[in-house]
């Protein structure tokens, strides 16, 4: 995570610098992804950034374990001091009434965010976001995936005035979006995702499959019944799709640089929850649920990087750079972070950059 924070620095210079045109970035998360995963039967297309660019290959995840740690790292470029978000449930001093007056809540949640927010000055981490920089500086901004580290990434667009929370200048989807608790959207995203055939309402983790179906990606199972046997496919397609065919061609329409932070829970979701192993040690968290997981989010990459290239080959816009930073967040499974930079004229060469715990 520390080599992410220097490349997110590098991206306040870049913002800084004051050129109209800008460049886009869009930073992919592929939460929970291993080394060892990357491969070219069940991650190729991040295993062609790897192979086509720059590996780094010991690098690490500022705090092994916790997902918002890094995010809050990711999302700003400081260390855990500066931001003080040490673990994904932490201590706030102060009643959560939302929780039933717990202290220590747990933070992958928009109305939690929304409310330590506003307890603590507006921006519980008490540093910038490289979003909120970019939508100071001009440029459209959009975060899209996982519950959680997805708000993170603006955290202080959560915060309630009086007592609601008003639409954001980024565009957050997440697992909340059009439902009790979650982030408001501008009517004119709403209406873009309605002209793209996608709802407002983000689906669950379910997969369309009953609670304790083997078929719903949320069901962890327990010592006598095996957990989920398939990747969280539905709800992320949902997310690439609201990327791909709606809130990419929006920005695109706008004639605008933007920065846009993709955050794939997959395989990391999966993995926690897989039912492969019930009782045993093998095959473990190498088994087909969580190879499946790992190609999901490969697929989600695939998606994007597609769309960029097929703009591309219309001169609307060119791949610049690719860059993807993978830094431990799980001591079993780090945290993939891949950063590809588009520009509207002028293409080079792919880069890649990984890091591991």
């Amino acid at each position: 995570m520390k080599l992410a924070s220097v490349t997110v620095s590098g991206l306040f210079l870049l913002l800084s610098s004051g050129i109209t045109s800008g460049r886009n970035a869009i930073i992919f998360v592929a939460d929970g992804l291993r080394q060892g995963s990357v491969n070219e039967e069940d991650a190729p297309a991040m295993n062609l950034v790897r192979k086509q660019g720059v590996f780094f290959a010991n690098s690490h995840a500022l705090f092994p374990t916790f997902t918002t740690p890094n995010a809050s790292a990711l999302a700003t470029g400081h260390f855990l001091g500066d931001t003080g978000d040490f673990s994904n449930t932490v201590y706030t001093g102060y009643p959560l009434p939302m929780l039933g007056g717990t202290q220590t809540p747990f933070i992958e949640n928009d109305r939690v965010l929304g409310n330590i927010d506003e307890h603590f000055g507006g921006n519980f981490l008490h540093e910038e976001t490289l979003l909120s920089f970019a939508a100071a500086h001009g440029y459209n901004t959009a975060a899209i995936g996982k519950l959680g580290p997805t708000l993170i990434q603006d955290a202080a667009e959560a915060k309630p005035v009086n007592g609601f929370v008003p639409v954001p200048k980024t565009v957050i989807i997440d697992d909340s979006t059009g439902k009790a608790g979650g982030v408001p959207l501008d009517p004119r995203v709403v209406q873009t995702l309605a002209d793209a055939h996608l709802p407002p309402l983000a689906p669950d983790r379910s997969n369309g499959a009953a609670p304790t179906s083997e078929q719903n990606n949320g069901f962890p199972g327990n010592n006598s019944s095996p957990g989920t046997l398939v990747a969280n496919t539905v709800q992320q397609q949902y997310f690439a799709d609201v990327l791909t065919k709606a809130v990419l061609p929006m920005f695109k329409k706008d004639g605008k640089p933007f920065v846009v932070v993709f955050w794939s829970r997959d395989p990391d979701g999966t993995q926690h929850n897989h039912g492969d192993s019930l009782n045993q040690l093998s095959p473990g968290i190498n088994g087909p649920t969580s190879k499946a997981a790992v190609h999901n989010a490969d697929n989600n990459l695939k998606q994007i990087r597609s769309y960029l290239a097929s703009c591309a080959a219309n001169h609307h816009l060119l791949m610049r750079n690719f860059r993807c930073p993978e830094s431990a967040d799980y001591a079993d499974s780090p945290i993939s972070k891949n950063l590809p930079f588009c520009s509207r004229y002028r293409p080079r060469r792919l880069t890649s950059i990984r890091a591991e715990s």
